[in-house]
């Protein structure tokens, strides 16, 4: 095989086929995702924060790079104890970000490109500074009281229970109030108080902010910890076989699956191809499973363990394994993510999960490079929808955030860092004298950048605009059975098909190389490459080389 440019294979629009039809399934079993964290994405008024603006902005990349649809991070009026997710107005936009008016024209932008925009929507909390919680700590027979989790103090004046806060376990999920002489429940910060879902105003109320923004002309929503709206009402003590883990990983209750269905019955009457993805952070596939229903409660969910996957086989073979057998058996769809903006990017974690093992060779810029490579190839080709993270397409590891630039209380900085545009000095973040981007860049910025790695057609930026071509134009890849492929240690194998098309996938996992050559008699010898991770094209000849992805033809 040689060298050669990786070059989209067709350029039908997002969201249609080569003959620009519209696809009879739904629009999000094709589509493939990327998320906007919008403080980090593009910046249009020079205070260092992004905006919609910067989003507006740069619409070119992401119709460019071919996506079908954004998913974007809270921007509502907040605090920003938590940047975003401690939410003050669930209806309006935080003017750090830009206005109401803004957020319309993102919509018309994004829909006029045929790309589809779900946003964040925090249903298990608010923040301290809501408007409903000044109310329910102002008295304890406040209107909103009981939209809240109020609890008194054990008779030794200690918490209800033992339950333990997501981003420092050390700490109880309760604070006390000096004012009614009760503790409140919040699973995250003090500052982001639980809401009651067993309060039928509260379930009401947060219907009401599905509508407005419905009515709006937002295609779905990405649900943030759904699976904790719902509690035991007797709060109990969390078994030891947590192992001390936050709360929030242990909540799994009967009632949440009623409040999701009619969730999903409120979505599905704006139209069948509105939709909700949920964030179920339980870390068992069969678990995060049954929050699909019997088609009746969300349309997808995240499915986190194939997100902490290390970068081994063994481990992925399993984590696809899993994740086919559990879902199927709901007829569910599933989801695929290795970056988003809670946990360190993938190649931060491949690349340290390396050095831990003595892998040293692995850490080198060049094996490191061919290993992003060789994921973008694995997440683009499973059978499910893909979820990509801003900069994952440029092959970012996270900044180097010390300091009092530190500013996330979940330690989440590094991978929030800003989306580099250019190689100038200040990567296309131009802010006013005295200002710097809310965080640094990330390593290597200066060529890491959208405008060096989209003038250059070998680079990882071309290779993810590729992936999502052929996903666009192969109907194996985007609905086609998946069949694994029994293949020698270090390597991972699976073919997709559907009706006469058929592709094979094959990713290396090691840093040499893999003999195929005698699989099946050398089936896979002289099969055309539709896409090489590393740009080689001609055929196959039977040797998957170091860190190397392919797609054939078969």
């Amino acid at each position: 095989m040689e060298a050669t440019p990786i070059a989209p294979t067709t350029d039908a629009e997002p969201g249609l086929d080569g003959e620009g039809e519209r696809h009879a399934e739904p629009w999000w079993k094709r589509a493939v995702f990327y998320q906007v964290y919008p403080r980090s994405f593009a910046d249009s008024d020079g205070d260092g924060v992004g905006d919609l603006g910067g989003l507006l902005s740069h619409f070119d990349h992401l119709t460019w790079l071919g996506v079908d649809a954004l998913w974007l991070s809270p921007f509502y009026p907040s605090p920003m104890v938590d940047f975003g997710y401690d939410i003050s107005d669930y209806c309006d936009v935080d003017p750090l970000f830009g206005s109401l008016e803004q957020f319309d024209e993102l919509l018309i932008e994004a829909h006029s490109r045929n790309i589809k925009v779900i946003i964040d929507w925090v249903p298990n909390h608010t923040s301290e500074r809501h408007p409903w919680f000044v109310d329910a700590r102002s008295s304890r027979s406040a209107i909103h009281r009981n939209w809240y989790v109020w609890r008194d103090p054990l008779a030794d004046g200690s918490v209800p229970n033992d339950w333990v806060q997501a981003f420092d376990p050390s700490k109880p999920t309760w604070t006390f109030d000096d004012q009614t002489g009760q503790f409140y429940l919040h699973l995250f910060e003090s500052a982001q108080p639980d809401l009651n879902w067993s309060e039928p105003a509260v379930v009401a109320a947060m219907h009401e902010v599905l509508r407005f923004w419905l009515e709006r002309g937002v295609d779905g929503f990405r649900a943030d910890v759904i699976h904790c709206i719902g509690k035991d009402p007797a709060l109990p003590d969390d078994l030891p076989a947590g192992g001390g883990l936050p709360h929030c990983v242990l909540n799994d209750v009967s009632v949440t699956h009623g409040h999701i269905r009619d969730i999903r019955t409120l979505i599905d009457s704006y139209g069948g191809d509105r939709m909700i993805v949920g964030e179920v952070y339980l870390l068992s596939t069969e678990s995060v499973a049954t929050y699909y229903g019997n088609n009746d409660e969300l349309h997808l969910a995240f499915n986190f363990p194939p997100l902490f996957a290390p970068w081994r086989p063994s481990d992925w073979s399993a984590c696809i394994a899993s994740t086919y057998a559990a879902l199927d058996d709901r007829h569910a769809w599933p989801t695929w993510v290795l970056s988003n903006h809670d946990n360190p990017r993938h190649r931060t974690r491949y690349d340290f999960a390396a050095s831990l093992s003595g892998e040293t060779e692995y850490t080198t810029a060049k094996r490191s490079e061919a290993r992003a490579r060789a994921a973008a190839v694995l997440l683009l080709t499973l059978r499910g929808t893909p979820f990509l993270y801003q900069g994952e397409e440029l092959g970012m590891i996270d900044a180097e955030v010390t300091g009092d630039r530190r500013v996330d209380p979940g330690g989440r900085d590094g991978c929030r860092a800003p989306l580099p545009w250019d190689g100038s000095a200040d990567h296309g973040w131009p802010t006013v004298t005295g200002l710097e981007p809310w965080l640094p860049f990330a390593p290597d910025a200066e060529h890491r950048n959208v405008a060096d790695l989209r003038s250059d057609p070998s680079s990882i930026l071309s290779l993810y605009r590729a992936l999502i071509a052929l996903r666009h134009s192969s109907e194996a890849l985007a609905l086609g059975t998946f069949e694994s492929l029994d293949l020698p240690d270090g390597a991972l194998g699976y073919r997709r098909a559907r009706n006469a098309e058929s592709l094979v996938v094959l990713v290396n996992f090691t840093d040499g190389p893999v003999d195929l050559s005698e699989y099946r008699q050398g089936l896979l010898i002289g099969m055309p490459v539709a896409i090489a991770s590393d740009g080689l094209a001609g055929t196959f000849t039977g040797t998957l080389g170091a860190d190397q992805a392919l797609i054939l033809r078969s």
